[in-house]
C-alpha cells in the first residue's frame, strides 16, 4: 500500500493527522501479513469474530498513540477503554479492523478505522483499507480526501432519485425497523447492501445518497462522522441526533437527510 503522506503536500495537514494516516499505514501492513491465510476466527463473548491480526493491529495503534501522545485516552474495540461521552479532554477511538468477517474469508471489503475526539466532538477520522490501497480522512475544516483527492457528496436532492445503501438486515429487522427499511426501498431509485465501510464511502464520494447503519458502536461510526461531514453530507443517528454512541447511523448528502429520516421516525 502506498504511504498516505505522500498524498499530502508538504507541511499540510496537522501532527495528529499526519500520525494518524501514517500508523493506519503500519496497521495496514501488519494485517495484510494474515490476510487471505486462512485465519483463525474466534468469536468474543458478545458475538463478533475476532482474529490475530485484529489484536495486532489494535496494538500497534495503542502503543503508538502512548509513545505520541501519552496524555490521550484511548478507546478499542479489543482492548476496550472508557466509552463514556467526553465532557473534556481528548480520546483516540480504534477498529483494528472493521469487516472482521469479511478479512478473514479474503473479501477485500474491510477497514482500519481511527478517530480523534476532542471535548466529545469528532474532529479527525481516517478509513483505511490496505488490501485495495484506498484510504479515506478528514480533519475538521480541512475537507474530506480519498487517496488525496478531494471528495464531497452527490447533489441529488429527491429520494426516488436516490440511491439508499445498508449494513446487515439481520440487525434492521432486529431493531424492528421492517417496515421502515421498505418504506426507503420503494421509494428509492437503487439499492444497495454494500456494508461496512464501503456503503459509507459510496456516500462520501457522491456515488450513493444515503447509507444505513443499526446496531452500531462508536468505533464503527467515529470516522464516519467527520468525513461524511467534510464532505459536505450529514450524520445522524435515526433520532435526529449527532452522537456516535447510540447506536445507529444515517448518513446522507445532506439534501435527503429529513427524507430519509421522516420515514425511519414513523
Amino acid at each position: 500500500m502506498r504511504d498516505p503522506l505522500s498524498y499530502l503536500p508538504e507541511g499540510a495537514g496537522s501532527k495528529e493527522l499526519r500520525f494518524a494516516l501514517g500508523v493506519c499505514h503500519r496497521a495496514g501492513s501488519v494485517v495484510m501479513e494474515f490476510f487471505d491465510r486462512n485465519i483463525e476466527v474466534e468469536e468474543k463473548s458478545d458475538g463478533t469474530p475476532v482474529t490475530l491480526a485484529d489484536k495486532k493491529s489494535e496494538r500497534l495503534i495503542r502503543e503508538s498513540i502512548a509513545a505520541e501522545f501519552p496524555a490521550d485516552a484511548i478507546l478499542g474495540e479489543e482492548e476496550g477503554g472508557d466509552d463514556s461521552p467526553l465532557t473534556n479532554g481528548r480520546r483516540w477511538i480504534i477498529d483494528p479492523i472493521d469487516g472482521t468477517y469479511n478479512y478473514a474469508r479474503a473479501v477485500p471489503i474491510f477497514s482500519i478505522l481511527l478517530a480523534l475526539e476532542n471535548n466529545g466532538e469528532i474532529v479527525l477520522g481516517v478509513v483505511c483499507n490496505p488490501a485495495v490501497d484506498e484510504i479515506f480522512w478528514a480533519e475538521k475544516g480541512g475537507g474530506a480526501f480519498r487517496n488525496g483527492k478531494k471528495i464531497k457528496v452527490s447533489e441529488i436532492s429527491e429520494m426516488k432519485n436516490s440511491q439508499f445503501n445498508f449494513g446487515a438486515l439481520n440487525r434492521v429487522q432486529k431493531h424492528g425497523l421492517w417496515d421502515q427499511f421498505s418504506r426507503l426501498v420503494k421509494e428509492t431509485a437503487r439499492q444497495r447492501g454494500f456494508g461496512d465501510y464501503l456503503g459509507f464511502a459510496h456516500v462520501f464520494e457522491g456515488k450513493a445518497e444515503a447509507h444505513l447503519e443499526v446496531g452500531l458502536k462508536p468505533w464503527d461510526l467515529a470516522p464516519m462522522k467527520i468525513i461524511v461531514e467534510e464532505a459536505g453530507g450529514a450524520f445522524s443517528d435515526l433520532d435526529g441526533g449527532k452522537s456516535i454512541y447510540t447506536g445507529s447511523c444515517l448518513i446522507s448528502n445532506g439534501l435527503v437527510h429529513e427524507q430519509f429520516l421522516g420515514i425511519l421516525k414513523r
